[in-house]
């Protein structure tokens, strides 16, 4: 009780004394800790329920079989005659878009037929553990001239013979998730590829059990509507439990042609999330910017606590009180801060998880793989990390000037400059360090990612943000030197004492410059980064993009999603008047080294050699695509080679349908539209090996003379049973610019919320100075200072720390700005990006920073002239 007691008025109750201050600091960490738990529960929701079409249905399977392009169907019948109790279950994958509602979907083609009679004959494969395809396919049988429902299974009757089975192979036949909210008999209009068809929905399946909604369709069905005849996308097996899985895995390989592949199922789900987890790091770790500043914030209103309270420091310890007492209850005040700060987080980060969720779902479903955010869960353990890091940052932070109260002796506690002294003592001292730290940030810059990973690069990012701690005081006390004397003769008298003030207080004002600082310099940073990438991209399409119209497939694309178009739409398009030439593009998602990557078939037309130069090279596209036509040779992006370590002149084994075939890479070109990394060839070897011409994009070339707008008419009429999305040249800049925007608007927010939680900073400690400075205000009010100029030297200091903030802050942005850019970018994403100095918005967002720090010295301002000075004098 006594230490209790000892507490609550030694150390809260002066918080409750100056109620502003205190929720300044609070409301602080809790946007900090509120930051990094919305980015958390955001990545969880965004990129922890993607769905790749092999989690819908899978059931309990355990080895997945898949080759580049397609398995020739062959293959099930081989697979079949093993001599092994095996389940053999081939499917069908790609999307469908209904086309009322425009919900992309999963279409999922299974051997139901197949599936059924070998379920309802009992073979031996009903002795396993039935997976949700077999379940499905049995209660599909169980229908009965294509009636019932799935959501009553108990209504499902098992009839003989083969009572069930015209629907079931009927084309015209699909059944759906429940979620989708359709009922046995409704008629479904699909989008599939660039062709709407109807179908009959013959009964709902139940997905309220972690499957995704899907359309699903028997086997034969899914090849015709896709076009896919003689091939299918997946096999899925189920194994007996008598041998391990490895075991099973050599015994299948060994009847497979070289080219096919066989992996544990789900192997490329978890490669997915393995390439997704790499960005959620980056976003975690840029969450955690805020917090670094409530970290300074956190220092800062400690040290003044511990400063204001050294003559109260000094009488405990001349009573009685031992170091470890007064070290407790400074962390003590720190834990409450981060205790109160935390728990408002805990609803504030749930809402702000909210808006994160649509902003990183959007970025997954463009860069990485197709999407549909789950909920956001604020779970037992995204609530303990919100705990642990806000009180954990808040005491870390505060141990240094706990620590110096407690090693404050009665002797020492009247000695209220003894701090101040010892910094400006020091602070050439710290110079060096901060010298040494910049060096070992150079070297850190330079070392190798680690496991993919740029961990050195953001080791270099941290050891610069401490060398410009370390600097500050120098910084701010020489700065202050040298512009004293200029303040006060162009802006008088109160401008002098304003910057000597500063100078006087270096401990204090160093630690708040720092912490504005670092906002600062990750904003600058990352505006330079992000500007830089952004002018690189334009610059790149004026090279990519030398069509002047664009066909596609209708329906939401996505990083992973290719759907084709029809053969005669090209070559009703290829025959127009206004035509010239169109590109056909074939686009393939591959697996190499264990990642995915897209193989590309390209038309290597004449119009084509036009565009610039993009290669490593140097070489002209013309030299290159010589040595591409008709041979086995394939340019690679640089994110192909950065991820796979591969280099010009090296052979690269691709795996296409049923064979492996070795290429030589003969060129790396620039490139920004995958991270994955993309393989290019020409269309005709492509065709070779996966012989589908059906392209997935064109390319179309308007006639000299010829409107675009009239050539888009008439694809449109040519194309008129079919459907398709025409996009000019100028309105696919515009929609790329629009989704990098988008993609780097999380960006922006968390910088601004972190340059907010510094501002907010700013506030509170100007309002602690003004406390501190209590006598010297009064002293000047006594002196004949007019209510005028002690506003205005309040509002000057806080001119004079947000000039100072923003001077080191663009420096140091600038050195880290070279950091992210070409050390962790390029260790991440694999993309050269060409610095650019986006001056407008730069100098914008300085200047509302400025703007901002002056602002927040207002309220400080007004409880400064309110100070009665006969009464301040006297308090002791």
């Amino acid at each position: 009780m006594p230490r209790l007691r000892l507490f609550y008025r030694f150390m809260l109750r002066p918080l409750f004394r100056e109620p502003v201050r205190t929720a300044l600091t609070v409301f602080a960490i809790a946007l900090g800790v509120a930051v990094v738990l919305a980015i958390d529960l955001a990545g969880n929701a965004a990129t922890g329920s993607f769905h790749s079409s092999m989690e819908t249905l899978s059931g309990d399977n355990d080895l997945e079989i898949t080759a580049s392009g397609g398995i020739p169907e062959g293959i099930v019948g081989t697979l079949v005659r093993l001599p092994y109790n095996l389940r053999i279950s081939p499917r069908i994958e790609d999307f469908a878009v209904v086309t009322d509602t425009k919900q992309g979907l999963p279409l999922i083609g299974l051997d139901l037929v197949a599936e059924s009679k070998s379920f309802g004959a009992g073979n031996s494969q009903a002795g396993h553990s039935r997976s949700t395809a077999t379940e499905f396919s049995s209660r599909a049988q169980g229908e009965g001239n294509c009636g019932g429902s799935f959501l009553n299974p108990t209504a499902a009757q098992q009839p003989s013979g083969a009572d069930g089975l015209p629907c079931l192979d009927d084309p015209s036949s699909v059944w759906v998730g429940s979620s989708l909210g359709r009922r046995r008999g409704d008629h479904l209009q699909l989008l599939i590829n660039d062709e709407s068809r109807d179908y009959i929905v013959r009964g709902v399946y139940p997905d309220s059990n972690g499957n995704e909604a899907a359309i699903v369709m028997d086997l034969a069905a899914a090849q015709r509507a896709l076009s896919r005849f003689g091939r299918i996308d997946r096999i899925l097996i189920k194994t007996p439990a008598s041998a391990s899985l490895e075991e099973w895995q050599q015994r299948v390989r060994a009847v497979l042609s070289s080219g096919v592949d066989v992996r544990p199922q789900g192997t490329g789900t978890e490669e997915n999330r393995r390439m997704l987890a790499a960005f959620g790091w980056n976003l975690r770790l840029l969450s955690g910017i805020s917090l670094v500043v409530g970290a300074f914030l956190i220092y800062n209103t400690i040290s003044v606590s511990v400063v204001r309270r050294r003559p109260e420091i000094g009488i405990l310890r001349a009573l009685g009180a031992s170091r470890v007492a007064i070290l407790s209850a400074f962390l003590s005040e720190a834990i409450s801060f981060g205790l109160v700060g935390t728990l408002l987080a805990l609803p504030f980060g749930r809402l702000m998880a909210n808006g994160a969720v649509k902003l990183m779902g959007a970025t997954v479903n463009s860069l990485y793989v197709s999407s549909r955010p789950g909920p956001i869960e604020l779970t037992p353990a995204a609530v303990a990390l919100a705990l642990f890091l806000g009180i954990g940052v808040a005491v870390a932070s505060a141990f240094s000037p706990a620590r110096e109260a407690s090693l404050v002796s009665p002797v020492q506690a009247m000695a209220r400059a003894r701090r101040e002294y010892e910094t400006r003592a020091h602070k050439t001292r710290d110079v060096w360090i901060a010298l040494l730290l910049s060096v070992g940030a150079a070297s850190a810059s330079r070392a190798q990612p680690v496991a993919g990973k740029p961990f050195f690069g953001y080791l270099a990012c941290i050891l610069l943000i401490a060398a410009a701690a370390l600097a500050m005081p120098a910084f701010v006390a020489l700065l202050s030197k040298l512009s004293s004397r200029w303040l006060g003769r162009r802006f008088g008298a109160e401008a002098l004492l304003a910057s000597r003030s500063l100078a006087a207080s270096l401990r204090r004002t160093s630690v708040l410059v720092a912490a504005l600082a670092t906002a600062i310099a990750m904003m600058v940073s990352v505006g330079i980064m992000v500007g830089s990438f952004r002018e690189t991209v334009i610059t790149w399409m004026d090279d990519q993009l030398p069509a002047d119209l664009y066909v596609r497939p209708a329906g939401n694309p996505s990083a992973d999603h290719h759907p084709t178009l029809s053969l005669d739409v090209a070559a009703k398009i290829a025959k127009l008047p206004g035509v010239t030439a169109i590109d056909r593009l074939r686009a393939y998602e591959i697996r190499y080294d264990g990642l995915p990557v897209m193989l590309s078939g390209v038309d290597l037309s004449a119009r084509r050699a036009e565009r610039r130069a993009g290669f490593f090279s140097g070489r002209s596209p013309a030299e290159v695509f010589a040595e591409l036509r008709d041979s086995n040779n394939v340019i690679v992006s640089e994110p192909f080679i950065n991820k796979h370590h591969v280099s010009m002149g090296e052979t690269i084994t691709l795996p296409l349908s049923a064979a492996r075939v070795d290429f030589r890479v003969v060129d790396v070109y620039y490139d920004y539209s995958s991270e994955g990394g993309e393989i290019r060839m020409d269309r005709n070897t492509l065709l070779r090996y996966l012989p589908d011409p059906a392209p997935t994009n064109l390319a179309v070339y308007v006639a000299p003379g010829i409107a675009p707008e009239t050539v888009r008419r008439e694809i449109f009429e040519a194309a008129a049973d079919h459907h398709i999305l025409i996009a000019s040249n100028r309105e696919i800049r515009t929609q790329a610019i629009r989704i990098f925007d988008r993609t780097f608007a999380i960006t922006y927010a968390l910088e601004a919320i972190a340059v907010l939680v510094a501002v907010m900073g700013i506030a509170g400690a100007l309002l602690a100075l003004v406390i501190d400075r209590r006598r010297e205000l009064g002293l000047l009010r006594f002196l004949g200072a007019a209510s005028g100029q002690i506003r205005k030297l309040i509002l000057v200091e806080a001119g004079l720390l947000g000039l100072l903030a923003n001077l080191a802050g663009a420096a140091l942005g600038f050195l880290l700005s070279l950091i992210l850019i070409f050390v962790i970018n390029k260790q991440s994403f694999g993309w050269t990006i060409r610095f650019h100095w986006p001056v407008e918005i730069i100098l914008g967002a300085l200047t509302f920073v400025y703007a901002a720090t002056v602002l927040a010295g207002i309220y400080p301002a007004s409880i400064a002239v309110r100070l009665d000075p006969l009464k301040v004098l006297h308090e002791e």
